[in-house]
Order: structure tokens, then C-alpha cells, then sequence
């Protein structure tokens, strides 16, 4: 979710404040997250294709990550529209799709790309560490914050003593297959990894230790807010109520 290609820049999402990002994010979400009627969803995947543009975010890395996450939805596709009882709507052999299995598969591709987007706007414009800043400023536990950040540095070092390991089996001659010998590799694999993880994560908590850690990170940088920032939360708020508005009432149909 963290990329330079999004958190480098200067637009008015850029700008505004990141602790109402991520409030605005959560509060958009959880608003979509629940929302079935298109009159709610339409107008949030204009929000949020209007925060893409307000971004100036790289249209092509924006691409790739919906590319991403479609190809994940796309499996649901096969199973949803013929899992719903219903009015048939075409069939493939055996099986057959239904119209109300069409449209929650639909429904949750729709609500999928939206929150996407809105994430990408939101919350890939700040770096990793304003993120758990703001976190923190949010009053969000301090465990909390603390697992966020060291999630973060170390999946990129487990990554890499994964690469070790497997390099090691590939050295001593293994050859994936489907047999017992393969499952228990990979079994053995992912129990030296764990292990490894630990000692690890037990080395860093001594140096943390030596070196005085206490359980708190310290900043001494402050957040601002500004009479813009303000303003842009304020519509943006408004612009989510209008969302569940839609939603759960009848105001339209």
C-alpha cells in the first residue's frame, strides 16, 4: 500500500492533514463496505475516482493495483453467481448463474475497487512513518502502533531469509513434486522460518532493550491544522453522510 510513486508529490491530497485522511478513509470504507444499492455506489466511485484526480496519483500504478486486486476477485466469479438461489440467468453445462448471484458478485467487485481507489488516495499519500504518527495522535494503543511499524521493517527481512532458505534447497539438489518428500520440505520450510522469525524478533527486543527502549516512540514534529484542512474534511464527511444517506433511505427510489 506504501509507494514512493504515491507519497511523492504535492497535490491537495498530498497537503491535507494525515490524521483526517485516515479518519475520512475508515469513515468511507465502512460506509461502502455495507452499501448494496447502486444509487449509493455510484456516486462513491465518483468520490473516489475524483480523489484519484485530486491526487495526481500515477495512473498506471493506480491501474496495476485494482489490476491486483481484481485478478483476486475474479475467482470469486466462478463460484458466486451460480452459489445464490434465484431466476436463472445463464448457464454454463451443469451449472447454472443466477441473476441474484450475477449481482452480488457484481455488487462486491464494485465495492472492492471503490474502497481501492479511496486507499490509494488517501492512505498511499503518507509515508509510513507519518502514518504511525498520525496512528498515535489518533490514540490509537501504542502496542498497536509499535506491531504497525515493526510489521512493516521485518517482513521485508523475513522475505529475504525466505529467499535464503529456498536458495539453500535449490543448492542441495531440490526439485518440487507432488509427493510426501515435497510436503515435508515445505513443512520444514516454513518451521525454520518461524524459528528464524523468532530469534530474530528475540535479538531485536535485547538491542531495543540495551539501547533504552521503553515502550514509546518520540517525535518531536507536531501536526498542523490548517483552515484547509478543515474545510476538505468537512466535505469529504458530508460527502460519505450523503453516501449512507442514499444507502438507508429512500430519498430517490
Amino acid at each position: 500500500m506504501f509507494d514512493d510513486g504515491f507519497i511523492n508529490g504535492d497535490s491537495l491530497i498530498h497537503r491535507f492533514d494525515p490524521r483526517f485522511k485516515i479518519v475520512v478513509a475508515v469513515a468511507f470504507s465502512i460506509v461502502v463496505a455495507v452499501s448494496t444499492r447502486w444509487v449509493a455506489l455510484i456516486p462513491a466511485l465518483f468520490l473516489s475516482l475524483v480523489l484519484v484526480l485530486a491526487g495526481r496519483l500515477p495512473i498506471k500504478k493506480a491501474c496495476f493495483r485494482l489490476m491486483v486486486v481484481n485478478g483476486l476477485i475474479l475467482f470469486l466469479w466462478f463460484f458466486l453467481p451460480f452459489s445464490f438461489e434465484g431466476a436463472p440467468f445463464f448457464t454454463i453445462g451443469p451449472f447454472t448463474a443466477t441473476e441474484e448471484g450475477v449481482r452480488y458478485a457484481t455488487i462486491l467487485t464494485l465495492r472492492s475497487n471503490i474502497i481501492i481507489l479511496a486507499l490509494i488516495s488517501l492512505v498511499s499519500t503518507i509515508s509510513v512513518f507519518t502514518f504511525g504518527r498520525a496512528m498515535r495522535e489518533l490514540r490509537v494503543p501504542d502496542k498497536i502502533v509499535q506491531l504497525f511499524f515493526f510489521t512493516y521493517r521485518y517482513l521485508h527481512v523475513i522475505h529475504l531469509e525466505y529467499e535464503r532458505l529456498v536458495k539453500a534447497l535449490k543448492i542441495r539438489g531440490f526439485q518440487p513434486k507432488t509427493n510426501m518428500h515435497t510436503y515435508k520440505t515445505y513443512a520444514y520450510l516454513v518451521g525454520m522460518l518461524l524459528v528464524k522469525s523468532y530469534d530474530r524478533s528475540e535479538r531485536v527486543r535485547r538491542a531495543m532493550l540495551c539501547r533504552g527502549f521503553k515502550g514509546s516512540f518520540y517525535d518531536l514534529s507536531e501536526f498542523r491544522v490548517r483552515r484547509e484542512d478543515i474545510v476538505i474534511m468537512f466535505l469529504m464527511l458530508m460527502a460519505v453522510a450523503a453516501i449512507a444517506l442514499l444507502q438507508w433511505t429512500t430519498i430517490i427510489y
